[in-house]
């Protein structure tokens, strides 16, 4: 069994159509180091992810303009707030293409696709974070922190 880069989930390298179940095994979905496994009281079984299992596919604004927090929602229906506990992370590749993830849960990331993290481009407010000015968003009243301010300076979006 295997989650693609794309967030498509395959078994024999026969892709999985049916939402309701990739979902069931979204949720016995664990990491332990690099590897990836799927748990049950019954039995553990080992899959291979190209990149990371979830995909980010919409992020949207909860609550007023003063207490707005930011949620996005993956590819398996998870609500993610964007929070301490879920915070960004930003890799540049040699090429200088950003990749954007957030934590979905114990060590589980979701990748933004492209509107998403155009999205999250458009919200991005410089603060000065740990004495260096910094990137990031402003959700339910606490600033989640992405990269230095630098750092996207000559990176090229990509989905």
């Amino acid at each position: 069994m295997e989650i693609r880069r794309d967030g498509s989930w395959h078994y024999l390298g026969t892709p999985i159509r049916r939402n309701r179940l990739v979902r069931l095994f979204s949720t016995v979905l664990r990491r332990e180091n690099d590897d990836y496994y799927l748990v049950t009281p019954v039995e553990q079984c080992r899959i291979r992810v190209e990149d990371v299992p979830f995909q980010a596919v919409l992020l949207k604004s909860k609550g007023g303009t003063d207490q707005k927090q930011w949620v996005f929602t993956t590819n398996v229906a998870d609500e993610v707030p964007l929070d301490a506990d879920h915070p960004l992370r930003l890799d540049i590749s040699e090429e200088g293409e950003p990749s954007p993830y957030v934590m979905v849960r114990d060590g589980l990331e979701a990748k933004l696709n492209r509107n998403v993290w155009y999205q999250l481009v458009d919200i991005l407010e410089a603060r000065l974070h740990n004495s260096e000015e910094t990137l990031g968003v402003v959700s339910d009243g606490q600033f989640v922190p992405l990269c230095p301010a630098s750092a996207l300076d000559d990176a090229t979006p990509t989905g």
